[in-house]
Protein backbone atom coordinates (compact mmCIF):
# COMPACT_ATOMS: atom_id res chain seq x y z
CA UNK A 1 0.00 0.00 0.00
CA UNK A 2 1.48 3.39 -1.17
CA UNK A 3 1.97 5.69 2.61
CA UNK A 4 0.91 8.79 0.60
CA UNK A 5 -2.34 8.50 3.07
CA UNK A 6 -0.18 8.89 6.12
CA UNK A 7 0.10 12.30 7.62
CA UNK A 8 2.72 14.31 8.63
CA UNK A 9 1.60 15.21 11.85
CA UNK A 10 1.35 11.71 12.79
CA UNK A 11 4.85 10.82 11.70
CA UNK A 12 6.22 14.13 14.41
CA UNK A 13 3.45 13.47 16.52
CA UNK A 14 4.47 9.57 17.31
CA UNK A 15 8.27 10.78 16.77
CA UNK A 16 7.48 13.03 19.73
CA UNK A 17 5.55 10.81 22.27
CA UNK A 18 8.12 8.04 21.39
CA UNK A 19 11.29 10.37 22.56
CA UNK A 20 9.04 11.53 25.09
CA UNK A 21 9.19 7.90 26.55
CA UNK A 22 12.98 7.50 25.99
CA UNK A 23 12.71 5.31 22.33
CA UNK A 24 12.56 6.99 19.18
CA UNK A 25 11.15 5.73 15.61
CA UNK A 26 13.23 5.47 12.84
CA UNK A 27 11.72 5.79 9.07
CA UNK A 28 14.91 5.56 7.42
CA UNK A 29 13.89 7.01 3.77
CA UNK A 30 10.16 6.89 3.39
CA UNK A 31 8.57 9.69 2.02
CA UNK A 32 5.92 11.17 4.02
CA UNK A 33 3.08 13.37 2.64
CA UNK A 34 0.13 15.87 4.52
CA UNK A 35 -2.86 14.62 5.11
CA UNK A 36 -6.04 16.06 6.80
CA UNK A 37 -7.59 12.75 7.32
CA UNK A 38 -8.07 11.15 10.75
CA UNK A 39 -4.94 9.39 11.52
CA UNK A 40 -3.50 7.19 14.42
CA UNK A 41 -0.62 5.77 14.70
CA UNK A 42 -0.67 1.78 16.84
CA UNK A 43 2.25 0.16 18.80
CA UNK A 44 2.46 -3.87 17.65
CA UNK A 45 2.85 -5.70 20.12
CA UNK A 46 1.17 -9.40 20.42
CA UNK A 47 -1.44 -10.23 18.62
CA UNK A 48 -3.50 -13.48 19.72
CA UNK A 49 -3.82 -16.32 16.81
CA UNK A 50 -6.13 -18.75 18.29
CA UNK A 51 -9.05 -20.52 16.11
CA UNK A 52 -11.77 -19.29 18.31
CA UNK A 53 -13.36 -15.98 17.93
CA UNK A 54 -11.24 -13.11 19.50
CA UNK A 55 -12.22 -10.92 22.01
CA UNK A 56 -12.35 -7.79 22.07
CA UNK A 57 -10.73 -7.39 25.15
CA UNK A 58 -7.77 -9.50 23.49
CA UNK A 59 -3.96 -7.75 23.61
CA UNK A 60 -3.43 -6.34 20.08
CA UNK A 61 -1.81 -2.66 18.86
CA UNK A 62 -2.11 -0.01 21.39
CA UNK A 63 -2.53 4.04 19.60
CA UNK A 64 0.73 5.79 19.82
CA UNK A 65 -0.39 8.85 18.53
CA UNK A 66 -3.43 10.59 17.38
CA UNK A 67 -3.76 13.88 15.37
CA UNK A 68 -6.50 16.64 15.68
CA UNK A 69 -8.79 15.16 12.86
CA UNK A 70 -8.82 11.76 15.11
CA UNK A 71 -10.00 13.73 18.09
CA UNK A 72 -12.67 15.60 16.22
CA UNK A 73 -13.90 12.37 14.87
CA UNK A 74 -14.50 10.07 17.83
CA UNK A 75 -14.94 13.17 20.31
CA UNK A 76 -11.95 11.62 22.70
CA UNK A 77 -9.18 13.85 23.84
CA UNK A 78 -5.30 12.67 22.99
CA UNK A 79 -4.58 11.92 26.47
CA UNK A 80 -7.80 9.36 26.76
CA UNK A 81 -6.76 7.53 23.73
CA UNK A 82 -3.20 7.05 24.01
CA UNK A 83 -1.66 3.78 25.47
CA UNK A 84 -5.54 2.07 24.91
CA UNK A 85 -6.46 -0.58 21.96
CA UNK A 86 -8.47 1.11 19.19
CA UNK A 87 -11.18 -1.43 20.15
CA UNK A 88 -12.48 0.71 22.55
CA UNK A 89 -13.90 2.78 19.83
CA UNK A 90 -16.69 -0.38 18.75
CA UNK A 91 -19.77 -2.05 20.63
CA UNK A 92 -22.72 -3.87 19.82
CA UNK A 93 -23.24 -2.20 16.55
CA UNK A 94 -20.01 -3.19 15.04
CA UNK A 95 -19.54 -6.19 12.78
CA UNK A 96 -17.48 -8.61 14.24
CA UNK A 97 -16.38 -10.08 10.54
CA UNK A 98 -15.05 -6.88 9.97
CA UNK A 99 -13.09 -6.79 13.44
CA UNK A 100 -12.05 -10.39 11.99
CA UNK A 101 -10.79 -9.52 8.86
CA UNK A 102 -8.74 -7.10 10.76
CA UNK A 103 -6.36 -9.18 12.92
CA UNK A 104 -6.31 -11.94 10.03
CA UNK A 105 -4.22 -9.31 8.34
CA UNK A 106 -2.42 -7.88 11.69
CA UNK A 107 -1.49 -11.34 11.98
CA UNK A 108 -0.47 -11.34 8.68
CA UNK A 109 1.52 -7.93 8.62
CA UNK A 110 -1.16 -7.29 5.48
CA UNK A 111 -2.61 -3.52 5.31
CA UNK A 112 -6.15 -3.75 5.59
CA UNK A 113 -9.20 -1.69 4.24
CA UNK A 114 -12.73 -1.80 5.39
CA UNK A 115 -15.51 -0.14 7.01
CA UNK A 116 -17.56 -0.76 10.22
CA UNK A 117 -19.90 1.38 12.80
CA UNK A 118 -17.45 3.11 15.45
CA UNK A 119 -18.52 4.57 18.49
CA UNK A 120 -17.85 8.35 20.04
CA UNK A 121 -17.16 9.08 23.51
CA UNK A 122 -20.93 10.46 23.71
CA UNK A 123 -22.10 7.35 22.53
CA UNK A 124 -23.29 7.94 19.10
CA UNK A 125 -22.49 5.56 15.93
CA UNK A 126 -20.50 7.08 13.25
CA UNK A 127 -19.56 4.52 9.87
CA UNK A 128 -15.79 4.76 9.47
CA UNK A 129 -13.63 3.30 6.72
CA UNK A 130 -10.42 2.29 7.60
CA UNK A 131 -6.92 2.33 5.71
CA UNK A 132 -4.32 0.57 8.26
CA UNK A 133 -0.89 0.16 6.89
CA UNK A 134 1.97 -1.43 8.04
CA UNK A 135 5.29 0.20 9.30
CA UNK A 136 8.63 -1.09 9.14
CA UNK A 137 11.42 -1.22 10.71
CA UNK A 138 15.18 -1.33 8.67
CA UNK A 139 15.28 -4.80 9.64
CA UNK A 140 11.62 -5.99 8.31
CA UNK A 141 10.09 -6.01 11.59
CA UNK A 142 6.54 -4.47 11.79
CA UNK A 143 7.31 -1.80 14.53
CA UNK A 144 3.55 0.47 14.02
CA UNK A 145 0.82 0.55 12.10
CA UNK A 146 -0.86 3.83 10.73
CA UNK A 147 -4.61 3.72 10.43
CA UNK A 148 -6.22 6.84 8.38
CA UNK A 149 -9.94 7.34 8.95
CA UNK A 150 -12.61 8.68 7.24
CA UNK A 151 -16.23 9.15 8.66
CA UNK A 152 -18.65 7.44 5.37
CA UNK A 153 -21.96 8.49 8.07
CA UNK A 154 -23.34 10.35 5.21
CA UNK A 155 -21.89 8.55 2.19
CA UNK A 156 -23.86 5.22 3.98
CA UNK A 157 -27.32 7.61 4.65
CA UNK A 158 -27.21 8.54 0.94
CA UNK A 159 -26.93 5.00 -0.23
CA UNK A 160 -29.97 3.79 1.81
CA UNK A 161 -31.64 7.09 0.62
CA UNK A 162 -31.38 5.74 -2.64
CA UNK A 163 -31.90 2.19 -2.12
CA UNK A 164 -35.33 3.23 -0.63
CA UNK A 165 -35.86 5.42 -3.79
CA UNK A 166 -35.08 2.45 -6.01
CA UNK A 167 -37.14 0.26 -3.84
CA UNK A 168 -40.19 2.92 -4.33
CA UNK A 169 -39.74 2.92 -7.81
CA UNK A 170 -40.01 -0.54 -8.56
CA UNK A 171 -43.30 -0.01 -6.38
CA UNK A 172 -44.78 2.68 -8.67
CA UNK A 173 -43.74 0.88 -11.91
CA UNK A 174 -45.63 -1.81 -10.58
CA UNK A 175 -48.79 0.00 -9.57
CA UNK A 176 -48.57 1.87 -12.10
CA UNK A 177 -48.63 -0.59 -14.94
CA UNK A 178 -51.25 -2.01 -13.37
CA UNK A 179 -53.22 0.94 -13.01
CA UNK A 180 -52.76 1.55 -17.04
CA UNK A 181 -53.99 -2.55 -17.69
CA UNK A 182 -57.21 -1.15 -15.59
CA UNK A 183 -57.87 1.83 -17.44
CA UNK A 184 -57.59 -0.20 -20.70
CA UNK A 185 -59.68 -3.00 -19.86
CA UNK A 186 -62.41 -0.43 -18.73
CA UNK A 187 -62.02 2.02 -21.55
CA UNK A 188 -62.50 -1.33 -23.87
CA UNK A 189 -65.46 -2.35 -22.34
CA UNK A 190 -67.16 1.42 -22.20
CA UNK A 191 -66.22 3.16 -26.07
CA UNK A 192 -68.16 1.97 -28.81
CA UNK A 193 -65.65 2.57 -31.68
CA UNK A 194 -62.12 2.71 -32.21
CA UNK A 195 -61.82 6.26 -32.55
CA UNK A 196 -63.14 6.43 -29.45
CA UNK A 197 -61.44 3.94 -27.40
CA UNK A 198 -57.67 5.82 -28.75
CA UNK A 199 -59.15 9.10 -27.62
CA UNK A 200 -60.36 8.10 -24.50
CA UNK A 201 -57.45 5.67 -23.71
CA UNK A 202 -55.29 8.96 -24.53
CA UNK A 203 -56.70 11.19 -22.16
CA UNK A 204 -56.38 9.07 -19.24
CA UNK A 205 -52.85 7.78 -19.80
CA UNK A 206 -51.97 11.58 -20.42
CA UNK A 207 -54.05 12.32 -16.80
CA UNK A 208 -51.86 9.30 -15.41
CA UNK A 209 -48.44 10.67 -16.82
CA UNK A 210 -49.36 14.41 -15.27
CA UNK A 211 -50.05 12.94 -12.24
CA UNK A 212 -46.78 11.17 -11.70
CA UNK A 213 -44.65 14.34 -13.40
CA UNK A 214 -46.20 16.31 -10.68
CA UNK A 215 -45.15 13.56 -7.91
CA UNK A 216 -41.67 13.18 -9.20
CA UNK A 217 -41.13 16.70 -9.36
CA UNK A 218 -41.03 16.74 -5.79
CA UNK A 219 -38.29 15.36 -3.40
CA UNK A 220 -40.79 13.87 -1.21
CA UNK A 221 -42.54 12.31 -3.84
CA UNK A 222 -46.02 13.72 -2.95
CA UNK A 223 -48.16 16.79 -4.66
CA UNK A 224 -50.62 19.57 -3.57
CA UNK A 225 -53.90 18.72 -4.11
CA UNK A 226 -54.50 21.96 -5.99
CA UNK A 227 -52.03 20.89 -8.81
CA UNK A 228 -53.68 17.98 -9.34
CA UNK A 229 -57.03 20.36 -9.75
CA UNK A 230 -54.99 22.54 -11.94
CA UNK A 231 -53.32 20.35 -14.09
CA UNK A 232 -56.92 19.27 -15.26
CA UNK A 233 -59.41 22.52 -15.34
CA UNK A 234 -56.59 25.35 -15.88
CA UNK A 235 -56.71 24.53 -19.95
CA UNK A 236 -60.46 25.51 -19.69
CA UNK A 237 -60.12 28.77 -18.12
CA UNK A 238 -61.55 31.13 -20.35
CA UNK A 239 -61.04 34.81 -17.96
CA UNK A 240 -64.20 34.96 -17.40
CA UNK A 241 -64.51 33.14 -13.88
CA UNK A 242 -65.27 29.86 -15.24
CA UNK A 243 -63.29 28.05 -12.43
CA UNK A 244 -63.32 28.64 -8.96
CA UNK A 245 -60.80 26.96 -7.17
CA UNK A 246 -60.63 27.79 -2.96
CA UNK A 247 -58.79 25.53 0.12
CA UNK A 248 -55.76 25.21 1.99
CA UNK A 249 -52.08 24.09 0.81
CA UNK A 250 -53.08 20.30 1.70
CA UNK A 251 -50.01 17.98 0.46
CA UNK A 252 -51.25 14.33 -0.94
CA UNK A 253 -48.51 11.32 -1.00
CA UNK A 254 -48.28 9.39 -4.28
CA UNK A 255 -50.77 6.58 -2.75
CA UNK A 256 -53.53 9.03 -2.42
CA UNK A 257 -52.66 11.22 -5.27
CA UNK A 258 -52.88 8.78 -8.37
CA UNK A 259 -56.48 7.79 -7.63
CA UNK A 260 -57.44 11.20 -6.79
CA UNK A 261 -55.69 12.78 -10.12
CA UNK A 262 -57.90 9.60 -11.70
CA UNK A 263 -61.35 11.14 -10.34
CA UNK A 264 -60.41 14.28 -11.03
CA UNK A 265 -59.72 13.81 -14.73
CA UNK A 266 -63.22 11.69 -14.82
CA UNK A 267 -64.89 14.16 -13.46
CA UNK A 268 -63.32 16.83 -15.85
CA UNK A 269 -64.13 14.40 -18.70
CA UNK A 270 -67.49 14.35 -17.53
CA UNK A 271 -68.22 17.76 -17.20
CA UNK A 272 -66.68 18.37 -20.98
CA UNK A 273 -69.19 16.25 -22.58
CA UNK A 274 -72.59 16.44 -20.69
CA UNK A 275 -71.85 19.08 -17.68
CA UNK A 276 -71.18 22.52 -16.82
CA UNK A 277 -68.03 22.85 -19.67
CA UNK A 278 -70.45 21.51 -22.21
CA UNK A 279 -71.93 25.29 -22.06
CA UNK A 280 -70.16 28.74 -23.02
CA UNK A 281 -71.99 29.69 -19.44
CA UNK A 282 -70.86 26.79 -17.72
CA UNK A 283 -69.27 26.94 -14.24
CA UNK A 284 -67.31 24.76 -12.11
CA UNK A 285 -66.54 25.64 -8.19
CA UNK A 286 -64.12 23.02 -6.65
CA UNK A 287 -63.98 24.03 -2.66
CA UNK A 288 -62.22 21.79 0.14
CA UNK A 289 -60.64 22.29 3.33
CA UNK A 290 -58.91 20.27 5.62
CA UNK A 291 -60.49 18.84 9.01
CA UNK A 292 -59.84 16.56 11.86
CA UNK A 293 -61.62 14.50 14.04
CA UNK A 294 -61.00 11.25 16.11
CA UNK A 295 -59.90 9.44 13.34
CA UNK A 296 -57.40 11.83 12.28
CA UNK A 297 -56.83 14.13 9.29
CA UNK A 298 -59.50 14.67 6.39
CA UNK A 299 -59.22 16.54 2.99
CA UNK A 300 -63.22 17.42 2.83
CA UNK A 301 -63.30 18.50 -0.87
CA UNK A 302 -66.89 19.55 -3.20
CA UNK A 303 -66.73 19.09 -6.94
CA UNK A 304 -69.89 21.39 -8.08
CA UNK A 305 -70.97 22.70 -11.44
CA UNK A 306 -73.83 25.89 -12.39
CA UNK A 307 -75.25 26.65 -15.39
CA UNK A 308 -74.73 23.37 -17.70
CA UNK A 309 -77.22 21.56 -19.25
CA UNK A 310 -79.80 19.98 -17.96
CA UNK A 311 -78.83 17.47 -15.48
CA UNK A 312 -79.99 13.72 -16.28
CA UNK A 313 -79.53 10.61 -14.14
CA UNK A 314 -76.92 8.30 -15.84
CA UNK A 315 -78.55 5.46 -17.79
CA UNK A 316 -74.83 3.22 -16.74
CA UNK A 317 -72.26 3.22 -14.70
CA UNK A 318 -69.01 4.23 -16.64
CA UNK A 319 -65.47 3.97 -15.75
CA UNK A 320 -66.04 7.26 -14.35
CA UNK A 321 -68.41 6.71 -11.90
CA UNK A 322 -66.30 2.92 -10.74
CA UNK A 323 -63.72 5.20 -9.81
CA UNK A 324 -65.75 7.63 -7.92
CA UNK A 325 -67.57 4.80 -6.27
CA UNK A 326 -65.17 2.45 -6.31
CA UNK A 327 -61.66 3.27 -6.69
CA UNK A 328 -61.49 6.01 -4.02
CA UNK A 329 -63.72 4.07 -1.03
CA UNK A 330 -61.44 1.01 -2.24
CA UNK A 331 -57.92 2.26 -2.37
CA UNK A 332 -58.19 5.80 -0.43
CA UNK A 333 -61.05 4.92 1.78
CA UNK A 334 -63.15 7.47 0.86
CA UNK A 335 -66.50 8.49 1.91
CA UNK A 336 -68.18 9.61 -1.96
CA UNK A 337 -71.57 11.42 -2.32
CA UNK A 338 -72.40 12.04 -5.47
CA UNK A 339 -76.13 14.42 -6.25
CA UNK A 340 -77.35 15.63 -9.63
CA UNK A 341 -79.12 19.25 -8.21
CA UNK A 342 -80.94 20.95 -10.96
CA UNK A 343 -78.31 23.08 -11.13
CA UNK A 344 -75.42 20.76 -11.76
CA UNK A 345 -73.72 17.90 -10.94
CA UNK A 346 -72.13 17.78 -7.33
CA UNK A 347 -69.76 15.63 -5.49
CA UNK A 348 -68.45 15.57 -2.15
CA UNK A 349 -65.66 13.40 -0.86
CA UNK A 350 -63.57 12.95 2.15
CA UNK A 351 -60.58 11.50 2.37
CA UNK A 352 -58.78 10.35 5.07
CA UNK A 353 -55.01 11.43 5.24
CA UNK A 354 -53.04 8.94 6.86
Amino acid sequence: MPDTQVDQEARHGASAHRARAGGSIDHGNDVWRACSRPTAILKQSALGTHAQRPSLDEPGPCIEYANPAFTRMTGYEVEEVVGRSPRFLQGPKTDREVLDRIRVALVAGEPFQGEAINYRKDGSTYFVEWLITPIRSDDGQISHWVSAQRDITERHAAEDRQALMVRELHHRVKNTLATVQAVLNATVRSSTSIPDFARILTGRVTSLAKTHALITEDVDQAVLFRQLIEAELLVYENGRGRLSLEGPPVVLPSALAVPIGMALHELTINALKHGALAHTDGRIVVTWSLEEDAGGKRLHWVWNEHDGPPVALPTQEGFGWRVLNRVLTAQVEAQVDIAYDPDGLRVTVDVPLR
